[in-house]
Formats: structure tokens, C-alpha cells, sequence
């Protein structure tokens, strides 16, 4: 089957390596150990350290619900399991709309859409974006209901699923739609590790596993609202798949020790050499065995220092070693963008979960001050923060998705940059909490396996990595050079 990549014309077809390159439910398609998937960027490289999987019967590969989708419908190896636009585009084609991640129940823009129309699932075919129905008011992970400090009010909605008599917010199980990409079953132990026992941005303590009472880190969900694999898991088969049954405590435990041995990276790059040539130190193996929840020091423990050799390697070599000097020159250029990520200043306004508690309103940041994660990027703390990215006025254009009115109601804080009335097409972790200081909060994402899986942020604004940088650039006023811009689309494209 033919690999789907972003071209300068939109979507072009590129073989696989070895051949197979997406798995449909139930299908029964071994899944090897090792694999590797032609990018734009070179390749995407797959570990699973428990070796070689036999799908059939596997709960992670197999139909669990009623609407035919397993948990690899939107979980894709090739796509660094999770799932981009071209591998939603190419399924369309090939199945006529008729494939189970085109389910009504959230691959559509409201399950009251005639089914099998392209315009019923523009979301996920333009923007690779599922709908997420959240009830309101929300209700607690200790499951006591919340008393929101805002009201939502709808201010647009262009797939009439918020303003439905069934699915939307005066409905009687009154529910908000809002639409998310699917983040990556890759590399969970860095998602999954607890770096402090408090939320060092607030200095409230952690929330814990219920059943263990450990501490979690509170990063696998966009906003929160799930704590541990397991929730996540049975919260998935109840929604995204339907599921009326149960699930076997050994078939639930086999999913999750499924998705703890699978690695993502950047395998290769597009001269063809692997990502760990010439002293640096990529690729899913270097995942696997690196330690997870080690805070980026600027001075020890650079963010992505595993790159940094490069530059001494086209220092010392540009024009013979690795494939030329064309290679050498963009192994130079993402050691440069590894040095900017890390040491690169510039000033953070106005952004919730940053300059909220007690950093200052700007405050001095680099990349890395908030993808403090080393080997992943994530936030170590809790990352929950408000970009922009879904709140006007910073939010880019967008009139494809809702456009909620968040009031925050008398005798609570506003929020703290927007005032007492927040446009926003996603509350974001407020959904979770009811808090007006949360409104537009979404948790950091792992950032490895990028070229793989565009587009990129939780709502899919940016098509490509170059608007990827491009909006933090503007956000910001970081003012990057073209060959700072370049240097760092590069570097995102061999994570």
C-alpha cells in the first residue's frame, strides 16, 4: 500500500517500507518488531520492546464495540500511532467513506449528519480532527459534580452540533462539542512520568491514581480529564468504539502493556542515513532506553542534545561524510535548531499557565523552558497552558469550528488576561475544572514522530511544522531569521 506524504501540492503517495502500511481492525496483520515509514522528513522509525505482536485476538487491534473500530483505527504505526489528515484522506478514498474511523458517533461533525457525505466529516478530513462531547456542567475525577464559574453561551456553530436538540447544550444531557486530534499510544512512559509530587506552576498537590493512589502526571488527555491508562482505555471503548460490554481485566492489562512498549521517532532522515549516524543519538531505541522524566538543564542536560553532534560532525567533515554535503548541511541545521530550542530568548505575554504564577507578565523564556522533558518535550509539570491557540484574539482563523462565549460569572476571578468574556473554540481544560483561569489550557504533546502525523496542535491549526513555528513566531515576536525558521522546522522534522 501506498505511504501518503505533505508535498508542495498538498497530498502525494510514497511506497512503505515493507509494504504494509496501515491496519484495519481485526485484520489480523502481524506487526513486527521493528518498522520503518517513509516521511517527508525520511522515515518514522517503530520499536515495540516486547518483540513482534500477533494482532489476531489482540484487544488493541481487534473490534471491541459495536461500530467496528478498534483502538488502532486512530492509532496508526505508520502515523506514529496516532493519525494524520493523508492516512484519513487515503482511507476515505479507498473505502468510500464507509471505513469505521468515519464512525457517526464523533468521526462525523455531529452524528445527526447524513452519514457517508464528505460534508458530514469535513473535521476529520480537512483538519484530521475528531469531535470530543463533553458534559456540562463537568464532573470531577472524585465524581462529584462541579459548579462551573462561567457560563457558555454559542456564538457560531458551523456543524450545528452545539446547538442540536439531541446533542447540544440544551439538550437533555446537555454536552459540548469540541474537536481535537488524537493524540499519539507512543512513548508513554515519558507521558506517563510523575516528575513532582505537586504542580510546581500552582503549588497544589498532584492528583492521584484512584485504585493505587500514586501520583499522576495528569498529561495523557488534551485537557486533563482522564488520569490513567486504564480510564483512558475504558473511557475510549465506551465512546470512540461503542462498546456495550466488558472488557477482561487480562485484555485490559495486555492494551496497556501494548501501548508501554511502543516507541516513535524519527528513524531516518531524507538522505536515507539513520538519525543515530555521526555521534548524534535518534530513533525509537534511543527512546526506549533513555530514562523518562529528566528535567532539561540548559548547562548539563540540554533539550534534544542528542543532535547537538552534528554540528562538530559537518564542522569537521562538510563534504564527504554521511552522504555529502547536502546532508552534512542539514545535520549542521538541526543542531542548530537544537541549540536555538534550548537557548533561543524571547519574551512570554499573556499566556495562562506561564505568566499566572508568579513568573511575570512578560517573562524571559526559551522553547525549552516549557517542554522541559528531555527525549519528549513535554512539560514536566503538569503543562496545561493557554497558547492562543484556541482563544481569540490569538487564535488563527478558524470558521470551521465553534465559536463559544465563556462569561465568567460574578464573584470569581476573571481570566486573568482576557477579562470576564472569552471567545474561545475549545475551553480547553476549563471543561474539566469549570474554572475561568483554565479557559483555553491544553496539556504539551509528546513532540516525537511529528513528520508523521500533521497536522499539529491539539485543534490542528498548523498544516505543517514551517506554521508550526511560524505561529509561535507571530505569538511571541520572536523575530527568527528565515535560516532560524528552517533550522528549527528541520530539527522538529528528525524528533
Amino acid at each position: 500500500m501506498a505511504a501518503l506524504l505533505w508535498g508542495a501540492g498538498g497530498v502525494v503517495a510514497q511506497p512503505a517500507a515493507g509494504g504494509q502500511r496501515f491496519w484495519a481492525p481485526g485484520d489480523g496483520q502481524p506487526l513486527p518488531a521493528e518498522l520503518s515509514f517513509p516521511n517527508a522528513s525520511g522515515a518514522l522509525g517503530l520499536l515495540n520492546t516486547g518483540g513482534a505482536v500477533d494482532t489476531r485476538g489482540h484487544p488493541f487491534f481487534t473490534p471491541l464495540g459495536t461500530n467496528g473500530r478498534a483502538c488502532v483505527s486512530c492509532h496508526q504505526p505508520a502515523d506514529g500511532m496516532s493519525l494524520s489528515v493523508a492516512t484519513i484522506r487515503e482511507r476515505w478514498a479507498a473505502t468510500q467513506g464507509r471505513d469505521p474511523m468515519f464512525a457517526m458517533v464523533d468521526g462525523a461533525n455531529c452524528p445527526n449528519l447524513p452519514p457517508g457525505e464528505r460534508a458530514s466529516h469535513s473535521l476529520l478530513l480537512d483538519h484530521g480532527l475528531f469531535r470530543i462531547p463533553r458534559a456540562w456542567p463537568p464532573v470531577g475525577h472524585d465524581g462529584k459534580p462541579i459548579t462551573p464559574q462561567f457560563d457558555i453561551q454559542v456564538v457560531r456553530d458551523p456543524t450545528g452540533c452545539n446547538t442540536d436538540a439531541k446533542h447540544g447544550l440544551a439538550s437533555a444531557q446537555p454536552t459540548v462539542s469540541v474537536f481535537r486530534r488524537p493524540r499519539p499510544a507512543a512513548n508513554l512512559k515519558f507521558i506517563t512520568a510523575v516528575g513532582f509530587s505537586f504542580e510546581p506552576k500552582s503549588g497544589l498537590p498532584l492528583l492521584r491514581d484512584p485504585e493505587t493512589g500514586q501520583y499522576v502526571s495528569e498529561s495523557l488527555m488534551a485537557d486533563s480529564r482522564l488520569l490513567t491508562l486504564k480510564a483512558q482505555a475504558l473511557d475510549a471503548m465506551r465512546g470512540h468504539l461503542e462498546a456495550q460490554g466488558q472488557l477482561s481485566p487480562e485484555a485490559l492489562q495486555r492494551m496497556i502493556d501494548f501501548e508501554n512498549q511502543v516507541f516513535v521517532a524519527q528513524g531516518s532522515d531524507r538522505f536515507g542515513s539513520p538519525t543515530d549516524a555521526a555521534g548524534a543519538a535518534g530513533g525509537p531505541k534511543h527512546l526506549a532506553a533513555a530514562k523518562a522524566g529528566v528535567l532539561q538543564n540548559l548547562q548539563r542536560n540540554p533539550m534534544w542534545k542528542e543532535f547537538l553532534p552534528w554540528a562538530a560532525a559537518a564542522a569537521s567533515a562538510p563534504a564527504t561524510a554521511g552522504g555529502g554535503e547536502a546532508q552534512q548541511r542539514w545535520r549542521a541545521s538541526v543542531a542548530r535548531g537544537a541549540k536555538l530550542f534550548s537557548q533561543r530568548m524571547f519574551l512570554v505575554k499573556d499566556t495562562g499557565g506561564i505568566n499566572t504564577f508568579g513568573f511575570g507578565n512578560p517573562v524571559i523564556n526559551s522553547c525549552a523552558t516549557c517542554h522541559t522533558m528531555v527525549n519528549s518535550g513535554i512539560d514536566l509539570a503538569p503543562g496545561r497552558v493557554d497558547l492562543g491557540t484556541v482563544n481569540l484574539p490569538w487564535a488563527e482563523p478558524a470558521p470551521h469550528l465553534p465559536l463559544f462565549k465563556l462569561s465568567c460569572k460574578p464573584g470569581h476571578k476573571p481570566h486573568p488576561f482576557l477579562g470576564r468574556e472569552v471567545y474561545t473554540h475549545d475551553p480547553g481544560y476549563a471543561l474539566t475544572t469549570g474554572r475561568c483561569e483554565d479557559i483555553g489550557k491544553i496539556t504539551t504533546q509528546s513532540m516525537r514522530g511529528l513528520a508523521s502525523r500533521a497536522p499539529y496542535f491539539a485543534n490542528g491549526s498548523a498544516p505543517t511544522l514551517r506554521a508550526l513555528v511560524d505561529f509561535y513566531n507571530r505569538r511571541y515576536n520572536i523575530r527568527l531569521s528565515a535560516e532560524e525558521i528552517e533550522d528549527l522546522v528541520n530539527l522538529l522534522g528528525a524528533l
